[in-house]
């Protein structure tokens, strides 16, 4: 990791597709109309059953089509692909993404002045209400005490107004997976996405390494990208709820300190099981069912999932990287407690350290 590689291709923007036909045709010409000089844009196909791989043989002959053979997911996919290319940085974008500026330079820019800075995203706006952040990544990623996932700008399932109140570059815990600019090198080094997450959440575990590791994550807001959400699958589903609710806790078995994990894993198994009655009361059986099974799997996967955790540890042993516990962007409070019980709905609401933030920010 000292001496730094050199590569014919600045960057690689990569866009993993699936099924995403509807996607290709009303979002892609925005990432073609503005992508710089000094990037190229790869699709790589996830074993799509529709005419996906057909429409942009005929129409976009100009991108770089990736074929993979099967769907493994989102990690499972990016890793794939990325294997397979050879750039500086990768620029991760969903496919339902849309931009009405060239906003990846600024974070080129970024990287490129900071060194200590694995990754950074844009700010996220909703394509649907404009003015509005979108869930996936807002303004950047937090993660509260508890390992729950939070962002500036949106809290649990509420959006705030982009009024310009997050408009400062800032260090974060975690960058979305809906438009990450990543270095190659730190991305590979990490050992890239968890596979075994399949889909969602799996940036704030690569985050959490990367952070472990050394390394900072940063938003820069003058970049900004509209997203429609909910493109790999809808954010009422069951098997979206599976997916968040075994993967968090994936995420804190892989990676919380050894001498608190055990009652945080108490804590969240409590508070799963809430959310599960909270299903039943509902008389939404599908999302009930989806908690159930998401603690199996968790359970059958823990020893797997355990012998990632010490892998991780024994790599930076062996590279000589002092991990690093003081991490960006964690609030040491409880989101569920700020929302539900003290009716905290905005970022800017939570008893968040002045100070500590103050400090962050002059350190950028």
């Amino acid at each position: 990791m000292e001496k730094r590689p050199t590569y014919n291709l600045k960057v690689a923007v990569v866009i993993l597709n699936y099924n995403g036909l509807e996607h290709l045709q009303n979002y892609l010409s925005s990432i073609i109309d503005y992508l710089p000089p000094y990037a190229r844009l790869f699709i790589a196909d996830n074993g799509s059953t529709d005419q996906s791989v057909l429409y942009l043989e005929n129409h976009f002959k100009e991108v770089t089509l990736i074929r993979l053979d099967q769907n493994t997911g989102y990690a499972g996919g990016y890793n794939n692909a990325l294997d397979q290319i050879k750039a500086e940085y990768y620029y991760l974008l969903n496919s339902d993404v849309e931009q009405e500026s060239d906003g990846l330079t600024a974070l080129v820019d970024f990287l490129d002045t900071h060194p200590k800075y694995a990754a950074c995203q844009p700010k996220v706006r909703s394509l649907t209400r404009r003015n509005e952040f979108e869930y996936a990544g807002a303004a950047g990623g937090w993660l509260d005490q508890l390992g729950y996932p939070l962002c500036r700008g949106r809290i649990l399932g509420t959006n705030e107004v982009d009024h310009g109140q997050y408009d400062q570059v800032e260090k974060v815990f975690w960058g979305t997976g809906a438009a990450l600019l990543i270095r190659s090198e730190d991305f590979h080094f990490a050992g890239g996405f968890d596979a075994d997450f399949f889909a969602h959440m799996e940036e704030i575990d690569l985050s959490w390494r990367l952070q472990r590791m050394g390394k900072h994550i940063a938003v820069i807001p003058q970049s900004v990208i509209y997203h429609l959400g909910g493109g790999t699958l809808n954010y009422s589903s069951p098997r979206k709820t599976y997916l968040n609710f075994r993967n968090s806790l994936f995420i804190l078995l892989k990676n919380e300190r050894g001498h608190v994990l055990l009652w945080l894993l108490v804590v969240r198994f409590f508070l799963d099981g809430v959310a599960a009655l909270r299903f039943i009361a509902l008389r939404d059986t599908g999302n009930f069912m989806a908690v159930w099974k998401a603690h199996m799997s968790f359970y059958k996967s823990f020893q797997k999932m355990w012998k990632k955790r010490k892998s991780f540890l024994q790599l930076l042993k062996d590279h000589h990287i002092q991990e690093r516990i003081a991490l960006d962007g964690r609030y040491r409070g409880s989101i569920v407690w700020d929302y539900y019980i003290m009716g905290r709905r905005r970022f800017s609401e939570l008893n968040i350290n002045e100070k500590r933030e103050k400090k962050l920010s002059k350190n950028l």
